[in-house]
């Protein structure tokens, strides 16, 4: 393993945020710092300037991006009836539009859109990085198998908060100060 490909580079990175939406998020397990964490993701990736693309699944059935999250958002969620991101040709576009490498990942289902995505986005040649703290599943033991195998895959599991100050990478700025208040 080259250990420079576990370190996050604002000009390779793009935050995916994966179907937090309104009639998801009520079953979900430990739900409140999973929206806390991937608050936390979008703002940082909008300050640092990463781009960010969200993602809704049958927004029909399911419902809107959850307003706290949508608020957030630089552009609207891409709908999709893929459960991988990499699968859904839209969204595919849009990451590979970007230019980046490395996806950084947060939403739900841990071992459903999530799992599915990092393991199509690992066969395309991305380096995949799921914040283990801003991903969730109705149950825990989905989310600990769907960490374990995305694990398994080649995903990195970090957390939103490594992540954040890793693409951060030094302290004493302006921007050190207002990036680090987004995970308080």
């Amino acid at each position: 393993m080259n250990p420079s490909r576990l370190k996050l580079r604002r000009d390779d990175a793009v935050l995916l945020v994966i179907d937090i939406q309104e009639r998801l998020t009520p079953v979900m397990w430990n739900f409140a710092p999973v929206e806390k964490y991937a608050r936390a993701a979008i703002q940082a990736a909008r300050e640092l300037g990463v781009p960010v693309i969200c993602t809704e699944q049958y927004p029909k059935g399911l419902g809107a991006t959850l307003p706290s999250i949508r608020e957030l958002l630089p552009s609207p969620p891409l709908v999709k009836m893929h459960f991988s991101c990499g699968a859904d040709e839209a969204t595919a576009k849009a990451l590979a539009a970007t230019g980046r490498r490395q996806v950084l990942v947060v939403g739900i289902e841990s071992h459903v859109c999530v799992y599915q995505t990092a393991r199509d986005l690992l066969a395309a040649g991305y380096d995949v990085f799921v914040c283990a703290d801003a991903v969730t599943s109705r149950l825990e033991e989905h989310r600990r198998v769907a960490l374990e195998l995305l694990r398994d895959a080649g995903a990195f599991i970090t957390s939103a908060e490594s992540s954040i100050f890793d693409l951060l990478h030094v302290a004493g700025t302006p921007e050190f100060k207002k990036v680090s208040a987004f995970v308080k």
